[in-house]
């Protein structure tokens, strides 16, 4: 039976022996797709080696007869909350046929304090997103419920040889959701805090257009002059509460959704 392989790169040894032994002790073997016609064959993983951090994995890679199909990368490395991005970014960039999946316990948020869990679920959600963008193609939580479970690393093999491209652990999921749904909240409460005109909002859609205030007062429904037209940008970056400038008034307007950049239509020259 031809074999998936396996490395593991995390700072911490009882895991490193624990994951290595309890997967290879248990055989664990999964369905996969051997051709573009949807044929499969079972193959069994197996992880042939651990290491404590990226500098050992990477030197590891560049001696070894052949790569392995599969690594663990670990998110935080001795205290560095997103130490694994680094090694993603590397052993993507170098050996693209690798597939990568993060192993991590960040994604459980057993903080008290519902304002501590909030702010903790959206920067795990900006982590997830940083790394899928850096390579990674699988995420999984260290700890299940009633403890650590190997199921959570065959699962997310399991997914990726039957063709799909990404994995979700359900506590990552689950983060993710949250996280999505604090952002959406958070921007709907700030929209809401911020009333402009239906003057201002053609201002801004003619800004992000790289209209200046003299093409705008030009084009704009009603009468407006390129001195009023100005008076009124001075007034948006007043009510937006930043400097009193174009980009900045055009990137705080999309991210309030107070305009959509769909909407934006260019003049010619």
């Amino acid at each position: 039976m031809e074999q998936i392989t396996l490395l593991m790169v995390d700072d911490e040894p009882i895991i490193r022996k624990a994951v290595k032994y309890e997967l290879n002790e248990r055989h664990e073997c999964v369905e996969c797709l051997v051709d573009d016609n949807g044929n499969t064959e079972n193959r069994e993983i197996v992880m042939t080696e651990c290491y404590a951090s990226g500098p050992q994995l990477m030197a590891a890679l560049s001696s070894v007869e052949s790569l392995p199909d599969y690594i663990l990368v670990d998110m935080e490395f001795q205290g560095e909350p997103t130490g694994g991005l680094l090694v993603i970014e590397k052993v993507h960039k170098l050996y693209p046929s690798i597939r990568l999946i993060v192993f991590s316990g960040r994604f459980d948020n057993p903080l008290a304090t519902t304002e501590g869990r909030e702010r903790r679920i959206v920067e795990i959600g900006k982590v997830v997103f940083e790394a899928l963008g850096r390579g990674a193609s699988a995420f999984v939580s260290k700890n299940a419920s009633g403890g650590f479970s190997i199921e959570n690393i065959v699962r997310a093999v399991a997914c990726l040889e039957r063709g799909e491209e990404y994995y979700f652990n359900y506590p990552v999921m689950l983060t993710l959701k949250e996280a999505a749904e604090q952002y959406f909240k958070t921007s709907a409460s700030m929209s809401e805090q911020v009333s402009i005109t239906d003057t201002e909002r053609q201002i801004l859609l003619f800004e992000a257009a790289g209209c200046t205030a003299q093409e705008i007062a030009f084009n704009i429904e009603g009468k407006e002059t390129e001195k009023s037209v100005q008076e009124k940008q001075k007034e948006l970056s007043r009510k937006l509460d930043i400097l009193n400038k174009s980009g900045s008034r055009i990137a705080k307007a999309v991210q309030l959704r107070l305009i959509d950049l769909n909407e934006v239509k260019f003049l010619k020259r």
